[in-house]
């Protein structure tokens, strides 16, 4: 089966037309029509190598929604003309120690839908049916795609770490996934704060979930806001002044990293210490939790502040991302 895709060449280049032949499709694989695929910050990292994984050509793409056009042999839980999403991984081992216990997304071999393998940057994409979840009743299916890489990405440490709906939480970064972020929060019952350098997103924040807004430039803020936290996420990938961050922390508060900032933190260990606070990261989610996502996120309403450009125009889409210029999120559609 031949392919049609946007390809990158080589390292910052340009997209551009590629076909691939995608072969026999495996027993416990699906094929995807793509409809919609969102362009998350990773694609262009990936398109860039900041990370070292890539290979050329490269297609990227895994903010995937589409239906299902062919299902392997051994797939009985997924049906041709199904509407479903695919997100950061597109394969699991099925047998490790993450595997079996629910947590996929940990698994060391897991398949990424754009590292060594094609994405949905195209007209089909193939995936082993265990990464890819059916869209329930009550999501968008336009604006869906983004919610399996940003959506998953924020959602998955309210599940991981307990977060109560009692406590009081706060957003680093009101971008791509920071947006998301504070839509997820307000619905779980936290008191959200937004922490944003923009005092153009400060009302959008609010409209987005945030009870509170604090001005990340202004030190006199951060110093105000001493002890105030259960719980920080970062979802910037930029270095910030982490021990400021840290002081807004109660006790046994925790800083949670999302965002992929490429730079060693740089914090002090008292902080840490006399507060018994902690740090920690996450990836996305495991196919379960994006189910139980996608689920709250249709109780509540919640979907991505998109906005839309033709597959034709990709690379125009792609720049308006490197731009910074996306309010929140960039969906290609057919």
């Amino acid at each position: 089966m031949k392919v049609n895709a946007f390809a990158a060449m080589s390292a910052g280049a340009k997209v551009e037309p590629y076909q691939y032949e995608l072969g026999g499709l495996g027993p416990d694989e699906v094929d995807i029509e793509v409809e919609y695929c969102g362009i998350c910050h990773s694609d262009l990292s990936m398109i860039d190598n900041e990370w070292g994984l890539s290979e050329y050509p490269l297609v990227g793409g895994h903010e995937v929604i589409g239906k299902i056009s062919q299902v392997g042999s051994h797939v009985s839980h997924l049906k041709v003309g199904q509407t479903v999403g695919l997100g950061w991984h597109s394969g699991y081992c099925g047998h490790c120690g993450s595997c079996n216990g629910g947590d996929h997304n940990l698994c060391a071999t897991a398949q990424g839908t754009i590292v060594s393998h094609h994405g949905g940057f195209a007209d089909k994409v193939r995936a082993q049916a265990s990464s890819v979840v059916v869209l329930p009743d009550g999501i968008d299916a336009t604006t869906a795609g983004p919610l399996f890489c940003g959506g998953i990405t924020v959602f998955n440490p309210l599940v991981q770490f307990n977060v109560e709906p009692t406590d009081k939480v706060a957003v680093i970064g009101i971008g791509g996934l920071g947006h998301l972020a504070l839509q997820f929060l307000n619905a779980w019952g936290c008191e959200v704060t937004a922490f944003t350098s923009s005092e153009s997103k400060a009302q959008e924040a609010k409209e987005m979930g945030a009870h509170y807004i604090i001005n990340s430039r202004d030190p006199q803020e951060l110093e105000q806001a001493a002890g105030r936290f259960d719980y920080i996420i970062s979802t910037v990938n930029v270095k910030l002044d982490w021990n400021a961050y840290i002081n807004t922390l109660k006790p046994k508060g925790r800083l949670h990293f999302v965002g992929a900032t490429l730079e060693p933190l740089d914090i002090g260990a008292f902080g840490l210490i006399a507060g018994q606070r902690s740090i920690s990261g996450s990836p996305v989610g495991s196919p379960a939790t994006i189910a139980k996502m996608l689920d709250f996120a249709a109780q509540h309403n919640i979907k991505p502040q998109a906005e839309f450009f033709k597959f034709s125009d990709i690379n125009a889409a792609i720049e308006h991302v490197r731009a910074g210029k996306a309010r929140y999120r960039v969906i290609l559609e057919k």
